[in-house]
């Protein structure tokens, strides 16, 4: 991940996780409106988070100019105590597992390391697909989602001091300014951010144990890995649903959505009129785009949409935007997207316009953003924007079937 590099193409889709508890139902109410500043959704029942895009619970010392970011607030508590802190400017993936907060951040509470298997420190380095990295200790917090009640799991502490860095994590970001953004909470299609692969071989290149200035690879028992927090849920943890509002092409300063835990399990959280596409392992499904078929996926932690590009959409010239495109005019595309044995299917239209002329106004929300990405089709966050979008967990049940997949 990378926040500070203002116009970076944010291309998150790799591992991490959470936390969350149960609770009753509410009320929900939401308006919503579109144009050229804020665009508004107002949740309030127990199970609802509220998601701000470039908003209120995104930090201005980490978002600056950094397009499309969507940010929610988590709070954390001493395990076992009342003792607890609120810490907003967590980025929302839904490409990852798990909860993840710099050290700086959690001022107001303190926290269990998790041992490693070796006897020392467990600790974690995670890649995201834009090539950052995140390091820090595994830490046992009990985790408060929305209204709901605490629950205890492993998080992870980002803090590139901690020990001596292995070569894998040898870049990692090394405070919340550098990397965009306070944590990231990972609530995508799987509970645990590696699995089996972590805990039966040490040469994970993901766990570690750290003891002194001693880094070594390590296995990580399941109930020691960071794991998606939603997935950890007594209730409400079949999944999520990311509601955004629309927003004109030519873009708004802010936009105010919703994330609700779990499907069908409230009378808030029923669906209705979507088609929902399973994935595979690798929470992939099938996009098919100008004749070709490659894997795609649904992130809110990419701020873009990035795929393949063609004549119509050339890159930007401009020095230190060609991760973007910048077609002369505003493009009017559509793709097929389907489950990945090949159904169900349907076609989603989608614009992309010109990224130099987007960040030359004082907007920071875009749903036409899109770069160039060789290989998949990356439905970031303008895919979110005037949907709503399902994520069903894997081996979870709900009236729209066992997990994983995506629906909207």
């Amino acid at each position: 991940m990378r926040s500070s590099n203002l116009f970076f193409a944010f291309l998150v889709m790799t591992l991490v996780s959470a936390c969350g508890s149960g609770g009753g139902t509410s009320s929900t109410t939401s308006t919503t409106s579109t144009g050229g500043t804020d665009t508004t959704t107002t949740t309030t029942a127990s199970n609802v988070l509220t998601v701000t895009v470039n908003g209120s619970l995104c930090s201005s010392s980490t978002s600056s100019s950094y397009p499309n970011k969507p940010c929610v607030s988590v709070t954390i508590c001493s395990p076992g105590t009342s003792t607890c802190q609120t810490v907003n400017d967590i980025l929302l993936d839904t490409g990852s597992y798990g909860l993840r907060i710099f050290n700086t951040a959690l001022t107001g509470v303190t926290l269990t390391q998790v041992a490693s298997d070796g006897g020392g420190s467990l600790a974690e380095c995670v890649q995201f697909g834009d090539g950052s990295q995140l390091w820090g200790p595994v830490m046992t917090a009990d985790v408060v989602l929305g209204g709901e009640d605490a629950v205890q799991m492993p998080i992870q502490v980002i803090n590139s001091g901690f020990g001596t860095l292995p070569a894998t994590c040898s870049s990692a970001d090394a405070s919340p300014s550098a990397a965009g953004f306070n944590g990231i909470l990972g609530v995508g299609l799987f509970a645990e951010d590696c699995g089996t692969d972590c805990r039966d071989y040490a040469d994970n290149r993901q766990y570690y144990s750290v003891s002194g200035t001693s880094t070594v690879a390590s296995v990580a028992p399941l109930a020691s890995q960071v794991i998606n927090p939603v997935a950890a849920l007594p209730v409400d943890n079949n999944g999520v649903i990311v509601t955004l509002p629309t927003v004109a092409t030519a873009g708004a300063t802010s936009a105010t959505g919703s994330l609700t835990l779990g499907i069908g399990t409230q009378t808030n959280n029923v669906p209705s009129s979507v088609t929902a596409y399973p994935s595979d392992q690798y929470a992939e499904f099938l996009t098919t785009y100008n004749g070709t078929s490659y894997y795609g996926f649904l992130d809110t932690g990419s701020n873009g949409l990035f795929f393949p590009s063609t004549s119509l959409l050339p890159a930007c010239t401009v020095p230190g935007y060609s991760d973007w495109f910048c077609p002369s005019t505003t493009q009017s595309l559509t793709a097929v997207n389907a489950g990945y044995a090949g159904s169900p299917s349907g076609t989603v239209a989608f614009t992309i316009g010109n990224a130099i002329t987007m960040f030359n106004t004082s907007n920071a929300v875009f749903p036409a953003l899109g770069g160039p990405m060789s290989g998949g089709f990356d439905w970031g966050l303008p895919f979110f924007l005037g949907r709503t979008v399902y994520v069903g967990i894997d081996n979870k049940t709900s009236t729209l079937g066992t997990g994983p997949y995506w629906a909207y």
